[in-house]
């Protein structure tokens, strides 16, 4: 059996998981795989598939948005030889089409399954492994994420200021509405609520779990950092439904009910958006057979 990568409290862990964030210790921090020669090799084989990297250069504000960042015109490589000055961003999506990076995965899901319980996996349609490189005393924006996410880190250090998900002062419902629906940035930062972040100080072998919805953003240390995210979407797609059938209720002039208030409310939008997703579906397959 090989020694384990996650250390985490269980009774903390079933307390909080995928409710509140929580820091944890883990193994791989000076890990070799994240060496700078490794991660370059692993980003030009990435890079094939444009979707499998993103990266951008230059100042980023708390608040910014993702789509008001600088385009980077700098291919990866040059980027990641420059990536002290660079003030760049760069984001390996999907490492685990490495094999060995797609073993310490599967070890941390393993982990993780432990800790939960079966049911979990049952829960999970798709994991991923995702690389964060960034540069000196740079910021990523504050957002929220569809996925469940163990945020690992590796080199060097960072600040991530976590927020409550169910602060609706924080998190209005009109701002997860549109993010299922229509805008990945939909979260708007408000510093006047800044003093709500749990806020935590990452460190090589140190780590942090971020729930789905989330708020949060992250200020990097005076070095490079690079961070893995172990993360997973859910099967269960009922709450995002009932969010998307909200956006169209609020986009009409009503006022609907959140989440969680009425199962039986709930579940009529559930039906709803289910019967609209198979017509879509059927719908789509007509136009490419016909």
């Amino acid at each position: 059996m090989s020694a384990p990568l996650l250390f985490m409290d269980s009774e903390r862990f079933q307390r909080f998981f995928d409710r509140r964030a929580f820091d944890f210790a883990h193994a791989l921090g000076g890990h070799p795989l994240f060496e700078a020669s490794r991660l370059l090799a692993l980003a030009q084989r990435l890079a094939r598939d444009p979707r499998d990297v993103y990266y951008d250069a230059g100042r980023a504000e708390v608040g910014q948005r993702w789509d008001d960042l600088p385009i980077c015109e700098v291919p990866i490589d040059e980027l990641l030889r420059r990536i002290e000055t660079a003030d760049a961003w760069i984001v390996l999506r999907k490492a685990e089409k490495d094999p060995a990076y797609a073993a310490i995965l599967d070890t941390c899901i393993d982990e993780i399954i432990a800790l939960a319980g079966r049911s979990l996996r049952r829960r999970m349609k798709l994991t991923n492994a995702i690389i964060f490189i960034n540069s000196p005393h740079r910021v990523s924006t504050y957002h929220i994420d569809r996925e469940c996410n163990f945020l690992l880190q590796i080199r060097g250090t960072k600040t991530v200021s976590v927020f409550d998900r169910y602060d609706r002062e924080v998190l209005p419902e009109e701002e997860i509405e549109r993010f299922w629906t229509v805008d990945n940035n939909a979260a708007v930062y408000k510093p006047q609520y800044q003093d709500r972040a749990a806020v935590h100080e990452l460190l090589p072998g140190r780590g942090v779990h971020m729930p789905i919805n989330a708020p949060h953003w992250v200020q990097n240390g005076p070095e490079v950092s690079v961070s893995l995210s172990i993360n997973f979407h859910e099967h269960d797609r009922e709450l995002a439904d009932i969010y998307r059938v909200n956006h169209w209720l609020r986009r009409s002039g009503l006022r609907p009910t959140p989440p969680r208030q009425s199962r039986f409310i709930d579940g009529i939008k559930r039906g709803v958006y289910g019967s609209t997703r198979s017509v879509r579906r059927v719908t789509r397959h007509l136009w490419a057979h016909p």
